[in-house]
């Protein structure tokens, strides 16, 4: 115990390092989002839909080449564009990743599993350089 008094200041080196570790963990959670690279992976490779959450406007503006709008306020089991095969990959996307959370949520207690944001929405979509088109 002496000696856990003496180096008190490793201790908290330690604790402050684990702690630093942890903190994406703890603050985006387990499933924070895919990244661009992911989401592209799995929209070529599992043929997944990509659902934009945005308004048109902000939807006409520019978006995921491909992408279905269905804006968050109309998101319902009987909205038109969503897949009838409730095991169909969904990358959800809105402009900065916050309302595309909010529509996972709620995609996940309709019944899609797999329904998954895209970390950092349309932003970061475009930062990864990947294709993006506007609606006249």
């Amino acid at each position: 115990m002496s000696y856990l008094l003496e180096n008190w200041y490793w201790l908290v080196a330690a604790l402050a390092s684990g702690g630093l570790l942890l903190w994406p963990q703890i603050k985006g959670g387990v499933n924070a989002g895919l990244t661009p690279a992911n989401a592209v992976h799995l929209i070529n490779r599992e043929k997944a839909q990509v659902i934009d959450v945005c308004d048109a406007a902000e939807f006409a503006a520019g978006h995921v080449v491909g992408a279905k709008n269905i804006p968050l306020d109309t998101l319902t089991d009987k909205v038109k564009g969503l897949p009838g095969n409730k095991t169909t990959p969904l990358v959800v996307v809105c402009a900065t990743g916050a309302r595309s959370t909010k529509a996972v949520a709620q995609l996940k207690t309709m019944g899609y599993d797999k329904a998954q944001v895209l970390a950092g929405g349309l932003k970061a979509w475009r930062e990864a350089n990947l294709p993006v088109e506007k609606t006249a």
